[in-house]
């Protein structure tokens, strides 16, 4: 079962919720992760980074990345699996292992059944502050006020995760409407 990582800002809830949202900010050395209710006020159950050591070697790396994120999934249950997209960066070598990172994360997404959405770090930051070139702290801060917590969500890889959450519980209700109104 998931056990969280020295290092990391974890809260839980042992109960399994229909309707959650697990929110990835994938990356091989930090991924960090939220599990977020919807409602009114969403409800933030899990936060936290998972962590691989630098010093292994690749498949064993991705091999934890894969168990920690599979004991998440079946710890919370979420519907839907929100991941940031990769897109290029000026590294290649973290544009690689951020995609592997990425790639564990939806196919294990995928493969328990979840809808599986991907969205650009423009659109989180429009639809979580309003202003699609938000800061880190701006991003934050929002979190913490649609989240109703009392302090900022830290480390920044978890707040960024839970934005994605909240990202994807903002944007559903319209996809559905799209996709609805497409089938006719």
């Amino acid at each position: 079962m998931f056990a969280p990582r020295k290092g990391t800002n974890e809260t839980s809830s042992q109960s399994s919720s229909p309707g959650v949202v697990l929110g990835i900010d994938p990356g091989l050395t930090r991924c960090g992760y939220a599990v977020v209710r919807p409602g009114q006020q969403p409800s933030l159950l899990a936060l936290g980074v998972l962590t691989t050591p630098a010093g292994d070697v690749l498949p064993d790396r991705l091999g934890r990345l894969h168990a920690d994120v599979l004991a998440l999934l079946e710890e919370f249950s979420p519907s839907a699996v929100a991941v940031e997209r990769v897109f290029f960066q000026h590294n290649t070598r973290t544009a690689m292992s951020v995609g592997q990172a990425s790639g564990v994360v939806l196919a294990l997404a995928a493969s328990r059944g979840c809808r599986v959405v991907q969205y650009t770090p423009t659109q989180v930051k429009q639809a979580v502050a309003g202003f699609g070139a938000a800061s880190k702290e701006e991003i934050q801060r929002m979190v913490q006020l649609r989240c109703g917590l009392r302090t900022l969500p830290t480390p920044p890889d978890a707040a960024d995760a839970a934005a994605l959450a909240l990202c994807h519980i903002a944007s559903e209700p319209f996809a559905r409407s799209v996709a609805g109104a497409m089938a006719r």
